[in-house]
């Protein structure tokens, strides 16, 4: 056998090599330390991508990204369907906290990022991002953790709102990128909307047509599971052909489907064996797409961010606790749990590249503000939700 059909062999088996020493890493890594088995999915993910053989082929596109939005689409249409309308309807302080906790980690963000000497353009962007929480993070620790609570659902909640705000705001500054040469703002943020109201309304056609059909088909607890996933992967597949944000699309989904009164109790958390394998790929894949160079050479900025962003949520959050009826103590905990940034990020940047937007090095403290959250935001998330007393285990006790 020739060298080269070697190296074609080794190519092929790649990515299934890394999911499953992930996978291998995450489950004795949380026996032994207990910490949450996605902090060392993202370990092996780096550290794969960084070898000087080149374990992991490129990423910048192909199957794995799609794979990718897949994954993501399946936890997305889990935070949507977790959201209750009419729990924010009673409590409108819940949304008036997540657009006030957002909106200050923008303003922050943005003047930390002209501090460091960023253009207006690229800390508008950095800023955009910073507004985000990892929907694939939080839920993921806590279906791990099988956690309940005021701290969780306010935790689910904020990170909904934060997504909506984060991709609208992200997509609108980079129409205005696009088409800043033309300095036909009118043109760019009336693209940008259209591609977003657009991406609702898929989502929302999904929500209601799935509903249906699986409420004429009958016996919908024991069937929901595998229309839903399925039905995400195909709405997943429509917005790659049509150019819209299945990141927008997936969670709408999700957030109409629960409003169809389908029921979804009885089915697996994370979509059983199928969300927990590509949840494995999701965070190896997200890992991967960081290099050290980029890492080290925003470090300094992106301490700024993490330090000012967390701030801003922690006290954006709190300033509210009493007024939507929790301790401010729990504000704090819930404000330091909306941490967690990576894989969000990671995706939107993707799929501004895939559109012909490319940052170059403009961003490079985002590389080093996702490596950290990728590894810290977990265990923040765990220990945040033990201390609120709201993880199975320490109910039992």
């Amino acid at each position: 056998m020739s060298m080269q059909s070697l190296l074609s062999i080794a190519a092929d088996l790649s990515w299934p090599f890394a999911i499953t020493l992930a996978w291998v890493v995450g489950e004795f890594g949380h026996r032994w330390t207990g910490l949450p088995r996605i902090s060392f999915y993202g370990v092996i993910g780096f550290i794969l991508a960084q070898t000087q053989v080149g374990v992991l082929p490129q990423t910048d596109a192909g199957p794995m990204l799609v794979l990718a939005d897949v994954a993501f689409g399946l936890i997305l249409f889990e935070v949507g369907y977790r959201i209750n309308l009419r729990w924010l309807k009673n409590n409108p302080w819940i949304a008036v906290t997540g657009l006030v906790e957002s909106l200050l980690t923008f303003a922050v963000v943005y003047f930390i990022g002209i501090e460091f000497g960023s253009t207006s353009m690229t800390a508008l962007l950095l800023a955009s991002l910073a507004m985000s929480t990892s929907p694939a993070t939080i839920m993921r620790v806590i279906n791990e953790e099988r956690s309940s609570g005021q701290v969780t659902e306010r935790i689910v909640h904020l990170t909904a709102l934060n997504c909506v705000l984060a991709v609208f705001t992200f997509n609108i500054i980079v129409g205005f990128w696009m088409f800043q040469s033309s300095t036909d703002l009118i043109e760019a943020s009336s693209s940008s909307a259209a591609v977003l109201a657009a991406s609702v309304a898929a989502g929302t056609v999904f929500g209601i047509v799935v509903p249906a059909m699986l409420r004429r088909l009958g016996n919908m607890a024991q069937d929901a599971t595998v229309a839903f996933a399925l039905s995400v992967m195909l709405l997943v597949a429509l917005t790659y052909t049509t150019s819209l944000s299945p990141l927008l699309a997936t969670l709408t989904f999700g957030l109409v489907a629960r409003h169809r009164r389908v029921a979804f109790s009885q089915a697996q958390r994370n979509f059983g064996a199928l969300g927990e394998l590509l949840t494995v790929l999701l965070f190896v894949y997200a890992a991967s797409t960081l290099e050290w160079a980029s890492v080290t050479a925003g470090a300094g900025l992106a301490l700024a961010v993490v330090g000012g962003r967390l701030l801003t949520k922690v006290v954006g959050v709190a300033a509210f606790s009493h007024v939507s009826g929790i301790s401010w103590r729990k504000g704090v905990l819930t404000g330091v749990a909306l941490t967690p940034v990576s894989v969000f990020i990671i995706l939107l940047l993707e799929h501004a590249r895939q559109h012909g937007v490319n940052f170059g090095d403009e961003l490079n403290a985002l590389a080093a503000v996702t490596l950290g959250l990728e590894l810290v935001g977990p265990v923040l998330v765990q220990r945040v939700l033990m201390l609120a007393k709201e993880t199975h285990e320490i109910k039992e006790r």
